[in-house]
């Protein structure tokens, strides 16, 4: 890293989640006494949501905790990239929750939240069933505003897919890029901030140029994005340039890359200066809150949920906790690992509010993986803490991977990037 080195940066992390969490071990023994008593509704079984029932049962196994979430099985974002480039496949990033229900001892329902009663303490399912709690926390990722651009809409996903949500969308994207042929041009549309996992789009476009250039080498991938810069950006236009050559393009929002509509028939995109005839087209929509967020009250008018940073508690609906993409984090990022963390702060959080007390300072960490290529992988990390500004980053407590590595530490890197996926699932679904 250019600012600490890795070890550096992961005793940081391990010192802030050892204070941050694991240091609540006493306020757990203490709550033994009131076992049954407290009930925590958590929706949506993803980075945030499936973290922070483990750590509530860690923290306080007297509490009672019910997930809610629709699918049997959870597939990740991260990883998904590397299945479009044939590094991965499906199962590999598709996880159960039966170590959260024998292990840990949560209630897991396979259902959908319609409806939250804040000042009743309920939520409705949409089978029918209400669920009663003391504490409520909402996690349900993002969803997409299709109607920012023309021609664009949920059913013209199904055609110029987004696959921002890993599962069927992810399987349809690969198979276009499987159906195309040798010499077209793979347009990746990028939104403008904030969305989920900002260099995403980035490494996607490595991972496709990776299969690319194994089975359509005359092929191209081309990047219009609505922003001006983007997440490890020297890195990653040294990497394409180092790996593919001239087999990646980026085009910034004020070059013409800001997408105003598309045309789902004849392929086309249309930028502000351009339009652009695709093979593929991977369009990313703008972003906002879950649904279940905007439809009860807990997102502001620009559509994301404001929280009170030392609890994540929702600042428009009391005893309701809103983490992950979902929620305002200050300078933390929606990412994978973010959401994890913020995960652990609300849960321990929850355990001492029930107990009546304040909670306790926490810090955050965030480190996220991409990969350039197979043997080439690059990082960036922070780590935050909560001041009077709300969540901000501790200066010189993180970095980037240097810009003049050699290859074998971009090697290592790829290395790190699978291990910290492993490391990051084991410890939510293992």
């Amino acid at each position: 890293m250019s600012k600490i080195t890795r070890r550096d940066f992961l005793k940081i992390a391990g010192a802030a989640s050892a204070a941050g969490v694991l240091g609540h071990a006493a306020l757990a023994r203490a709550a033994e006494g009131g076992k049954g008593s407290a009930r925590v509704v958590v929706v949506g079984g993803g980075f945030g949501g499936a973290t922070c029932t483990k750590y509530l049962r860690r923290l306080d196994p007297g509490i009672a905790v019910t997930l809610v979430e629709p699918n049997a099985k959870f597939i990740t974002c991260p990883f998904s990239n590397l299945v479009l480039g044939g590094l991965r496949t499906m199962d590999s990033i598709t996880h159960g929750f039966d170590a959260l229900k024998k292990k840990h001892g949560v209630n897991v329902m396979h259902d959908t939240v319609t409806a939250i009663d804040a000042a009743g303490k309920k939520v409705t399912l949409k089978s029918g069933k209400t669920l009663s709690y003391d504490r409520l926390v909402v996690s349900p990722g993002i969803d997409f505003k299709f109607d920012t651009i023309e021609g664009y809409s949920e059913k013209a996903a199904e055609i110029m897919p987004h696959a921002w949500k890993a599962g069927p969308q992810t399987v349809l994207l690969q198979s276009k890029l499987k159906a195309m042929k040798d010499g077209g041009v793979v347009v990746i549309a990028a939104p403008a901030n904030p969305f989920r996992c900002p260099p995403g789009p980035y490494e996607r476009a490595g991972m496709i140029a990776h299969y690319l250039k194994e089975h359509k080498p005359k092929s191209k991938v081309l990047i219009l994005d609505a922003k001006d810069a983007f997440s490890k950006q020297g890195l990653f236009l040294d990497g394409w340039k180092k790996v593919y050559g001239d087999m990646i393009e980026w085009v910034p929002g004020a070059k013409g890359g800001v997408v105003m509509a598309v045309d789902t028939k004849k392929m086309v995109v249309d930028t502000t200066l351009d339009k652009h005839k695709a093979a593929v087209v991977n369009l990313i929509p703008p972003q906002t809150a879950g649904k279940i967020a905007l439809a009860s009250g807990l997102a502001d008018d620009k559509g994301w949920c404001p929280v009170d940073p030392r609890t994540f508690e929702s600042k428009m609906q009391p005893g309701v906790h809103v983490i992950g993409d979902s929620s305002i984090a200050g300078a933390l990022p929606k990412s994978a690992f973010a959401a994890s963390s913020e995960a652990k702060m609300c849960a321990a959080a929850i355990v001492a509010l029930f107990k009546g007390e304040t909670p306790a300072e926490s810090s955050l960490v965030n480190t996220c993986y991409s990969l350039i290529a197979p043997k080439y992988g690059i990082s960036v990390a922070g780590v935050y803490k909560v001041t009077e500004k709300g969540i901000t980053e501790v200066p010189g407590a993180g970095g980037v991977s240097p810009k003049d590595a050699p290859d074998s530490f971009r090697e290592n890197e790829a290395k790190y990037t699978v291990g910290w996926y492993q490391s990051i699932t084991a410890d939510i679904w293992g």
